[in-house]
């Protein structure tokens, strides 16, 4: 159970090019799936079953393991009307939740903004990895952004410490002196004294850390190890996003899209064992989303971009299970040859924002939405 005295904190992993649900949890019950995927098909000897209709590949044995403790929930058909098979316009419409027109804010940013409304703390959103995500963005609102948590820091590469702090000090008097000079210029300094402050408080998350876990070496899995880094600081952050590609698999999806679940699903374990045997797992919930499906279909390589997919929630406080209805795979149902989404991604947005972060949905995602009862 979530205990009352702890924020609760969610982490967000954004699976970049479109993940293709059908390879990821496999409806091997189903003569269909074998009729359309011919060459890509999983073989039900390698299935790990949730049902007697669908189940999680061998090598995503991780996610299966999570899922039979009863602590992911798998939320199917996930989408909206109307999908666009562009990554940039579909992508650009989960992070902002405007599908008709180009948006200017984030849901993420617009619910930092609702949560540290006088940015109090510059670590109450942080993003790992290169450059921001549109999800994050919004007015008033402070992200830090780090790629390497070793090496994160302003004028790290300047080896003579006298040097390096006699060029913080005019950093920061450039910076302080900027204050009050006009509206651009005020936005700049109080950036840039935020980017100060992130860096000398995100100091304390290498220095502080221990952990008998051995996270592999690959991306998501140093992102993860980062997050937890932070997280076990106890620094204030609520809101981490971090991101996986490479699942944009047109071609030679046979060995690529096992080697990324294999990933991601063993660096989430790694990730909660980490957090588990610290004690500071139980207010942290994953939301791992992607921005559309692949085509039912495969293409005799892979699969091409489709529409409804599939999103995942994981936590000691989920109340595992399948949520919303897996697309049907008769051809008389498929949306002009994808599956079609059955579940509203905006809903799933609402009950994290309502249910974990304890923000008004409605404004964020632009109305109301069925939520899920994902959570203990």
């Amino acid at each position: 159970m979530v205990t009352e005295t702890k924020d609760q904190v969610l982490v967000v992993i954004q699976l970049s090019g479109g993940n293709d649900f059908m390879n990821t949890v496999v409806p091997y019950g189903n003569e269909l799936y074998y009729d359309f995927r011919n060459g890509l098909a999983i073989p039900e000897k390698d299935i790990l079953p949730i049902n007697n209709e669908i189940g999680f590949p061998q090598f995503a044995a991780p996610f299966h393991e999570e899922y039979m403790r009863g602590n992911m929930a798998i939320v199917q058909g996930v989408g909206y009307p109307d999908s666009t098979r562009s990554h940039f316009r579909s992508m650009d419409i989960w992070h902002t939740c405007v599908p008709e027109t180009i948006a200017d804010e984030g849901w993420l940013g617009q619910t930092i903004r609702n949560i540290d409304p006088n940015k109090e703390n510059p670590l109450t959103a942080v993003s790992i990895g290169q450059g921001l995500p549109r999800a994050l963005s919004a007015k008033n609102v402070t992200v830090t952004s780090v790629a390497d948590l070793d090496s994160y820091g302003l004028m790290t590469d300047i080896e003579v410490e006298s040097a390096r702090s006699q060029a913080l000090q005019s950093f920061k008097d450039i910076y302080g002196q900027a204050i009050g000079s006009g509206i651009v210029k005020d936005y700049i300094a109080n950036t840039g004294l935020d980017l100060l402050r992130g860096a000398d408080l995100l100091k304390q998350a290498p220095a502080t850390y221990s952990s008998d876990i051995e996270y592999a070496s690959n991306p998501i899995a140093n992102s993860l190890r980062d997050i937890a880094r932070i997280h076990l600081a106890g620094l204030g952050t609520k809101v981490f996003y971090a991101q996986h590609g490479g699942y944009d698999t047109h071609a030679n999806e046979g060995p690529v899209h096992p080697a990324l679940i294999g990933d991601l699903s063993g660096a989430v374990s790694d990730f909660f064992a980490d957090l588990r045997s610290h004690n500071a797992s139980e207010n942290v919930t994953v939301l791992i989303f992607t921005e559309f499906g692949r085509r039912v279909r495969s293409n005799g390589s892979g699969t091409d971009h489709g529409a409804g997919g599939g999103a995942y929630i994981i936590g000691d406080n989920v109340k595992g299970g399948l949520y919303a209805d897996y697309p049907s795979l008769l051809p008389e149902n498929h949306d002009n040859g994808d599956l079609a989404f059955t579940y509203d991604f905006r809903g799933l947005y609402s009950t994290i924002l309502e249910q974990v972060l304890k923000v008004e949905a409605q404004p964020i995602v632009g109305g109301e939405y069925e939520q899920l009862s994902v959570f203990a």
